[in-house]
């Protein structure tokens, strides 16, 4: 069931907007971020054995078991306050935490109690649509973070449409990975809010 304009998607994804940004650590931001890096490679194999572990437990129970729904959603909050700060939204270094509240990213998806023991076994199928928007899209995304990215150099500030298009981009594409990754039954939206 897929949400409707007057519904919100049951995960939250939002960037506070910085007034102003720095113009020398755009050059070096990945290269700060590579510590969280090699944390989120480890975790990212760690979501995968979770989903696996969850399919079975979805087919045979209808639940995630919430203690592992809540190890990706923290994993994932993680990985959003990193690409926030190599995505150049965001100067503060993000903290080696996925705790809520500690960076100014939001991300928050809600625990179903029970989820279909059928939709499983299409979930990536039915998301491929969105694959094809996203991949074309991502181009579209590109060029939109390299204008930022000369914006910031020249001005200090990121360009707001811009701001928001790569904040509702990556929104989207959550939305579509917690469907495809078992933790919500709602198809997503082809929408940037």
């Amino acid at each position: 069931m897929a949400a409707t304009a007057g519904q919100t998607y049951p995960l939250t994804f939002d960037v506070t907007y910085p007034e102003r940004l720095s113009r020398l650590l755009i050059f070096v931001k990945w290269l700060l971020a590579l510590p969280h890096w090699i944390i989120l490679y480890a975790l990212s194999g760690l979501v995968q054995a979770i989903t696996f572990i969850a399919w079975f437990a979805i087919l045979f129970t209808g639940r995630y078991p919430r203690e592992l729904f809540q190890l990706v959603v923290k994993s994932w909050r993680w990985q959003a306050n990193v690409n926030a700060y190599v995505g150049l939204m965001r100067d503060e270094y993000p903290p080696f935490s996925w705790e809520e509240g500690r960076y100014p990213v939001t991300f928050a998806v809600d625990y179903p109690e029970r989820l279909s023991r059928l939709l499983i076994f299409v979930k990536w199928l039915l998301a491929f649509p969105h694959y094809i928007v996203l991949a074309l899209l991502a181009f579209v995304g590109l060029v939109a973070w390299v204008m930022a990215w000369f914006a910031i150099l020249i001005t200090g500030h990121f360009p707001r449409a811009l701001f928001n298009f790569l904040v509702g981009l990556a929104r989207w594409s959550w939305r579509v990975q917690a469907y495809t990754y078992l933790l919500r039954d709602e198809y997503p939206p082809f929408s940037f809010r």
